[in-house]
């Protein structure tokens, strides 16, 4: 129990604890600053020394590639339209894993989400195992899961639908989660005395709250997946990832069908972004209007 006869402190000695607590406080983020800058340093040397050639003289030459890709595709640029349509399905069947990904990721979120949060969880004692579940899931890149998966199953797009599902699972368990928390339990405790099952407690008395924005992350998601998928293409996941990296593994003769890669890309990107975007400034708007009515 604190002293409450002990004597107030005075000014001086206020001040003097606010200075030495600010000044403490500048020592250890002065110590860390030298830390992290000689840690990058020491990072920047080992990678220098590694290096084919070294960083000062292969920086002069960052724009040669694109130069390149840029000066044959306007040689042929006759050709650009025939090489959009000859890689539209490769871009379709990326579109389709990030699509499938996002999905069974959405479903498997949604329920790691329920299962670890306070009040919702039917066992409130497995709240921290489903937590770490969902960190395990998100701390994997897709890429090392899409390795072990083209190992397991052959290259394709299956194995990089499941390693893009599972770390989409993780990041929206947690993103969901969060929401939960500002859900109101009154409905949940509503239907709990009427005899409801969990099941039913969660689709009827939750959702309905924190359904809008599950939908907004779900869509920001999907915008992450298409890049993710595009990417794993690189590894032999297939989809337009898989055609870029042939398109440049073959060099010179073949830049104007990178470059068609990177427009067919490059316009479903900001189509995606701008149709998400436009889709959850109407949900979180419209419901925000919703529940002010």
């Amino acid at each position: 129990m604190a002293d409450m006869t002990a004597a107030p402190l005075s000014t001086e000695q206020i001040r003097d604890q606010y200075s030495e607590m600010v000044h403490r406080k500048r020592l250890y983020g002065g110590l860390l600053l030298v830390l992290f800058v000689a840690l990058m340093v020491a990072g920047f040397k080992t990678a220098d020394g590694r290096n084919a050639g070294s960083f000062g003289e292969g920086i002069t030459h960052v724009f040669d590639y694109p130069a390149e890709v840029l000066a044959e595709a306007s040689e042929k640029l006759s050709e650009m339209p025939a090489h959009l349509v000859h890689f539209f399905p490769a871009l379709i069947e990326t579109l389709n894993i990030a699509a499938a990904a996002t999905l069974v990721g959405v479903v498997f979120g949604t329920l790691l989400s329920l299962l670890a949060t306070h009040g919702m969880a039917p066992s409130p004692a497995l709240i921290p195992l489903f937590r770490r579940i969902s960190d395990i899931c998100r701390a994997i890149p897709e890429i090392v899961i899409a390795l072990v998966l083209i190992f397991l199953l052959g290259g394709g797009p299956v194995p990089a639908m499941i390693a893009i599902a599972i770390h989409t699972a993780g990041a929206l368990g947690k993103l969901f989660s969060e929401v939960n928390e500002n859900a109101s339990l009154k409905p949940v405790e509503g239907l709990e005395s009427v005899g409801s099952s969990w099941g039913q407690r969660m689709w009827l008395g939750v959702i309905p709250q924190v359904g809008p924005n599950y939908v907004s992350y779900a869509l920001l998601r999907f915008e992450i997946n298409i890049r993710a998928s595009a990417i794993l293409g690189f590894v032999g996941a297939g989809g337009i990832g898989y055609e870029l990296k042939n398109a440049m593994s073959w060099g010179q003769g073949r830049y104007d069908e990178a470059a068609a890669i990177f427009l067919l890309l490059f316009i479903t990107i900001v189509a995606v972004d701008q149709l998400s975007g436009l889709l959850r400034d109407r949900l979180i708007h419209g419901a925000k209007s919703g529940a002010n009515t």
